[in-house]
């Protein structure tokens, strides 16, 4: 059977979109064979696939993939339940299906690599030996490899790398995990959506806006009612015979008036709060619509997994669960690099070989889970393994010895803390980089590409049983509900699902705790943050018992201080722009019913800066500046947001907008630090900081090179100029920079 070529070019979309989700299909239940895992059930399923995907295949010209699946419906029905032959035939299969996708480029009769791969297929079938190969032929859509590289990539539909060896195609793709986002499509164009469902989110705040005029409409109605009566009073006091009818026709008047006011009044609130309530249904299902089922990220795991253990030596099983939830677009392509993190961290380092796993009573092939569910708001991805586990007293060996902490902190830390430790840059327990991992790179990645979702991860870990990792996100980045909080007039934004409460702070209840200021809060100590010097906005609230919002984040928490609460609200989020891009604790925008733009805070930020801080003035007559510094730097940008740095630790900043400005201010101010950047016009750093250095006034004065230059020359550069410390932007956190002050002035924040 045949089909026009108008047609056919119609449909070949959705064929390669069919083909791809058939293929992944068909890899599943052939693992499932493969453990010998697969019912009744599952193997009909199988054939029904390929069978299908044969004829859609057929139907749609492309007689080499055709071939290739009739073969392999041949070599499926003699796989045995178990046994030898049954692994060499699924293998093959596996094979065959990395095949297809790719062919989907190739001419239709998909060349002499179709042909070979039916011939082995059909080969294994009489259990004859296969054919050798002959040089493979490249997909017509296939990008051409650089030269000095062996390998070409192509792409396929579940976010995986299939590897076709330029030279040789005695093996087919296979399927390796790698941190290429997964594509992403749905039936309806999701920048569409995109569009809608920001449309949506105005209509929303339209809604509410109507619902605001209404309530300022019934005011006015109410005044008008008092108007009314004295008319009526009035009419009643001038009754005279002479104008009585007058008098009786104001008085009906004033009353059938009134009466249709208020049943217009009546008829626009419940008009508004009608349309409020539609519009939040709207943007509610809008929303959901634009979640993609996890499937798009899930499914290629379990035979990238298996494919990876098997260069290893190892045997792995991996499962998923709960693919079938629903998340967000942005969400979900931001996703897959830390489940490729996270996943060959389990295989390579959690899972023991099967000789390791025997001798310690565990089955001879390990375990891999992925899960994930919505809790409220919440997407929660876990990620387990039943291996190793992850020791807490190597981890904090390891971190010590790579100069990640020093002894005294080392020998502080608690066994969850010292766990968290393999989220910094550069952890690695191993001595020796790996093929999979091992770098020390990959679980740093996972924790910033998370918290910038507004996410937490969090290990847990028994030496000998196991580890898991638990990664928590938005659902949604499109609508969210937060908690409205005021720093002076401004509002600002919270994410809802992270506050546990709000309250009054009585001064009576904060504490010091080796310099935190802290608040007990059921039952466990939260360093006290006042947003507003935090944000470098004011000196905080001016009541003496403030209004405080307690969050959590993962297992940390804080009480944040402010001056006053809006309530909590279902807002549209909107990206930040250009002028907000680069603000620190800022994600987002959303608009409120008043006319006024709410600024939405990152809680992972504003947690993190608790911890490192912990000290900011709860009220304006408490002020913790100590230092006066003077700040170089010619870029407005990166001056700006070290400026608040330094304030946020309660010091007091001056700017100079390059090395010459900034020496013409040091002669005349008086100064406890000088911090500045290289690379300026004018005057830059480095020949600042000798004309500083070589002045008898200011020899003794310390100071600060920041600079996004981060080479080992560089800094011997600074050194030798006489810069007491070289600091790299990219690198830059308060609790660094703290640490700094507190080494050459005897003050940290």
């Amino acid at each position: 059977m045949g089909i026009s070529e108008e047609i056919r070019q119609k449909l070949l979309p959705r064929f390669r979109e069919t083909t791809a989700d058939r293929v992944e299909k068909i890899s599943g239940a052939l693992l499932e064979v493969e453990r010998g895992a697969a019912t009744k059930d599952v193997r009909e399923e199988l054939a029904r696939e390929l069978h299908t995907l044969k004829g859609e295949a057929r139907m749609m010209g492309f007689v080499g993939i055709s071939s290739v699946v009739h073969a392999a419906e041949e070599l499926l029905k003699g796989v045995p339940e178990e046994g030898p032959s049954a692994g060499d035939a699924v293998d093959a299969l596996l094979k065959a299906c990395d095949a297809i996708v790719p062919m989907l480029d190739a001419p239709v009769d998909g060349g002499d690599a179709a042909r070979i791969l039916a011939e082995r297929l059909r080969a294994l079938v009489g259990g004859a030996p296969a054919p050798a190969a002959p040089p493979a032929e490249k997909p017509a859509a296939a990008a051409p490899a650089p030269a000095p590289r062996p390998e070409q990539p192509t792409q396929t539909s579940a976010g995986l790398k299939a590897v076709a060896p330029a030279g040789h195609h005695d093996e087919a793709p296979k399927a390796e995990l790698r941190g290429d986002r997964p594509a992403a499509s749905i039936r309806v164009d999701v920048d569409r959506l995109d569009e809608i469902a920001a449309l949506a989110g105005d209509v929303l705040v339209e809604g509410a806006r109507a619902i605001r005029r209404s309530r300022d409409l019934n005011g006015l109605f109410a005044r008008w009612a008092r108007l009314s009566d004295r008319v009526i009073a009035l009419a009643e006091r001038v009754r005279d015979p002479r104008n009585a009818r007058l008098v009786e026709q104001i008085e009906g008047d004033v009353h059938l008036l009134r009466s249709d006011t208020f049943r217009f009044a009546r008829h626009q609130t419940e008009a508004a709060s009608t349309s409020h309530a539609q519009f939040g249904v709207l943007a509610e299902r809008i929303g959901a619509a634009r979640l993609i089922p996890l499937s798009g990220v899930l499914a290629g795991f379990p035979r990238a997994v298996r494919d990876m253990a098997k260069e290893q030596g190892k045997e792995v099983e991996c499962v998923v669960k709960g693919a079938e939830t629903g998340v967000d677009k942005a969400i979900l392509l931001s996703l897959n690099d830390p489940l490729v993190h996270l996943v060959r961290n389990c295989v390579d380092h959690g899972i023991e070989a099967p000789a390791d796993r025997l001798g310690a009573g565990k089955p001879r092939a390990g375990r891999v889970v992925i899960s994930a569910r919505t809790d409220g708001d919440l997407l929660a991805v876990t990620v387990e393994d039943d291996g190793r586990g992850v020791s807490p007293i190597a981890v904090r060996a390891a971190a010590l010895r790579k100069g990640i902490i020093g002894e005294q902190q080392a020998a502080s830390l608690s066994a969850r803390a010292a766990l968290d430790l393999i989220f910094m840059p550069g952890f690695s327990t191993r001595e020796q980089a790996g093929e999979t991992s091992g770098r020390g790179v990959g679980l740093d990645v996972v924790r910033k590409r998370v918290t910038s979702l507004g996410g937490s991860v969090t290990v847990e870990s028994e030496p000998g049983k196991g580890a898991k990792f638990t990664l928590r996100m938005p659902q949604s980045l499109s609508l969210m509900k937060v908690l409205l909080v005021r720093i002076d007039d401004d509002v600002y934004g919270i994410p809802a699902v992270d506050v546990d409460s709000v309250g009054r702070l009585d001064p009576k209840e904060i504490t010091e705790v080796a310099g935190i200021r802290a608040v007990r809060y059921r039952g466990r100590l939260m360093p006290v943050v006042a947003l507003g010097p935090l944000l470098s906005l004011n000196g905080g609230p001016r009541s003496q018992r403030p209004m405080v919002a307690y969050v959590s984040h993962g297992s940390e928490g804080a009480a944040v201080v402010v001056d006053g609460l809006f309530g909590e609200r279902e807002v549209a989020v909107k990206a930040p722009g250009q002028f907000l891009k680069g603000m620190r604790f800022v994600t987002g925008a959303a608009a409120l019913e008043d006319g006024r733009v709410a600024l939405l805070l990152s809680t992972p930020d504003i947690v993190a800066a608790a911890r490192r801080l912990a000290s900011p003035a709860v009220s304006r007559g408490r002020d913790r500046r100590r230092l006066r510094i003077l700040l170089v730097d010619d870029s407005a940008i990166a001056r700006e947001a070290e400026a608040a740095l330094l304030r946020s630790l309660g010091h007091e900043v001056d700017e100079a907008v390059d090395g010459e400005d900034g020496w013409q201010k040091l002669q005349s101010g008086q100064y406890h630090l000088l911090v500045s950047d290289v690379q300026m016009p004018v005057l830059d750093g480095i020949d600042l900081t000798r004309r500083v250095k070589s002045t008898p006034r200011f020899v003794k004065l310390p100071i600060v090179i920041m600079s996004s230059l981060s080479a080992p020359e560089e800094r011997r550069r600074g050194v030798d100029a006489g810069a007491d410390a070289y600091m790299v932007k990219g690198e830059l956190e308060a609790e660094n920079l703290a640490g700094t002050l507190e080494r050459l002035c005897g003050v940290g924040g």
